[in-house]
């Protein structure tokens, strides 16, 4: 597999594209550090609230489900709520004195948006509290081999997002081997902070296999979250164990068993 991965280096650094970037060890990247460490010490399905994103994505969330939402995260101590951009207001406010994230989503769930609009709704999302963006890559044009767009897409968000975390969904459900690779590589290089597994709404979720994958490209120092289909505490455990350090998932309160 490393000789893959370096194969694919060179492929994308022959195209211009960069599969690296500095990462000071300060701000956001010193926070992805220290949670690796962290999720390596989990032991136990208890300690993995602070590793866990209590999501509600659904379209038919309501505005006394995102209340629910945020009081569950708070209750629990989860390191963040991921949510709609629309109702980032809402949990701004419900959220008010608790050391809980505000994490939303970007060019959500197909990734096709024009790279201007993405950039355009991760500030937005920022100046409305949120402290991360989980963006989709642009599914098709990594497919299609258009590297240098992909890049472009990504690190546009990252910029825009102002020094806040930016998780990249590369959907792994929709990817060869060799594809999930140069995503993890792509957002590695664009200064993406994290690499996800999922939206949820596509044909497939997170697996040890593409956790494992992703840990192994992008090395120990960048984030790695899975997300989809994460429902029990074996799997959580699981996924932590073949190198996550988030978890995306609407069952955090049965995962740690309250």
């Amino acid at each position: 597999m490393e000789t893959l991965i370096e194969q694919i280096k060179q492929k994308l650094k022959n195209s211009g594209v960069p599969a690296d970037c500095e990462r000071p060890l300060s701000g956001v990247w010193k926070s992805v550090k220290d949670e690796i460490a962290g999720a390596q010490k989990v032991t136990d399905s208890k300690e993995l609230a602070a590793h866990i994103d209590h999501t509600l994505l659904k379209p038919e969330a309501d505005r006394q489900g995102i209340i629910d939402l945020c009081r569950q995260a708070a209750e629990n101590e989860f390191c963040s709520v991921c949510i709609n951009p629309y109702w980032l207001p809402l949990a701004k406010e419900n959220l008010r004195g608790s050391a809980v994230k505000l994490c939303t989503v970007c060019g959500f769930p197909l990734g096709a948006d024009d790279p201007a609009l993405k950039s355009d709704e991760a500030r937005k999302s920022v100046e409305q509290g949120a402290d991360e963006v989980d963006m989709v890559i642009n599914i098709g044009a990594l497919r299609s081999g258009l590297y240098r767009e992909v890049f472009d897409d990504i690190a546009g968000v990252v910029k825009a997002a102002g020094g806040k975390t930016v998780k990249v969904i590369i959907e792994t459900c929709l990817l060869t081997q060799e594809q999930k690779i140069e995503a993890c590589l792509i957002a590695r290089g664009a200064g993406a902070h994290f690499v996800k597994t999922s939206t949820g709404f596509s044909s497939g979720g997170a697996t040890i296999e593409d956790i494992t994958l992703m840990r192994q490209t992008v090395g120990p120092d960048l984030g790695v979250k899975a997300s989809g289909g994460v429902k029990t505490a074996e799997d959580a455990m699981a996924m932590i164990k073949a190198g996550a350090n988030r978890i995306g998932t609407s069952s955090g309160v049965k995962i740690i068993g309250k």
